[in-house]
């Protein structure tokens, strides 16, 4: 089972490691290195979305200034709570999601680097984001069976040309050796954009039974399932419904950030 913990260290320093070996690892077997990479760097440089310095896309002094999500957290939902116990919104509540986790606040360099890559097209990014990802969730313990990403609505996907979460779910999976099942979970539905809905029932009614899964090898196996923002999590609760439905035996949300 996934383990997730209210408590748990998790900052730059702890994670650094992680991070450095995955992009390390991923550069190498892609062919990073490569002269053809190289002038491309040149040609393209990698500029920072905090400061605008040319070496990465997050350099390292803004890299330490990211806004983490610390505890204490409502363990289920995984919103700040100050006594570190279930929030009232999830209190007697049942749920299909096991829990809900982010790396960071939705703030900052945080949310430019995710506006870069939603609205401006910057995947490049996404071995970094990704990186986070993995990093936190090897500081938690996380086993998982499939890495499934949170899918957009078709039309929307059609407009944008990818969906930032199931680059996201790529990434994690091929950097963890956990296969990522990135057209299992469909949307059908729920079509109006959640960061233009507004109160939490509101959310709720526009993704109810918006996705469907019937992936029989799901059957009995754990889920990771990955997105860019969590707001409320209806989305994510949505998803695991379906997921649930299709037979997993738990689902465990993990996002980048997290408005709070």
């Amino acid at each position: 089972m996934v383990r997730y913990t209210s408590t748990s260290p998790f900052s730059p320093e702890n994670c650094a490691s992680a991070i450095t070996r995955t992009l390390r690892v991923n550069d190498i077997l892609r062919g990073v290195g490569s002269a053809t990479s190289r002038a491309l760097d040149f040609l393209f440089p990698r500029i920072c979305v905090g400061c605008g310095r040319i070496g990465d896309y997050i350099c390292v002094t803004c890299a330490a200034h990211m806004p983490l999500l610390h505890g204490p957290i409502c363990p289920h939902c995984g919103q700040p709570q100050a006594s570190g116990i279930l929030c009232p919104l999830c209190a007697g509540q049942l749920s299909s999601i096991s829990s809900i986790r982010s790396v960071f606040r939705f703030e900052g360099i945080v949310r430019a680097a995710i506006h870069e890559l939603k609205y401006r097209n910057l995947r490049a990014i996404v071995p970094t984001l990704a990186a986070y990802l993995g990093a936190y969730a090897l500081e938690n313990g996380t086993l998982a069976d499939f890495v499934v990403p949170v899918p957009l609505h078709p039309q929307r996907q059609r407009r944008r040309g990818y969906n930032q979460a199931e680059l996201l779910a790529r990434e994690l999976g091929y950097a963890q050796g956990t296969p990522a099942a990135v057209s299992s979970l469909k949307r059908t539905g729920g079509g109006a954009s959640q960061v233009r809905t507004g109160s939490m029932s509101e959310r709720r009614r526009n993704v109810a039974d918006a996705f469907t899964c019937m992936d029989a090898s799901f059957s009995g196996k754990r889920i990771l399932l990955v997105d860019d923002v969590c707001t409320t999590g209806a989305t994510l609760e949505a998803c695991a419904v379906a997921l649930r439905a299709a037979g997993a035996s738990d689902v465990y949300g993990l996002t980048v950030a997290r408005e709070v």
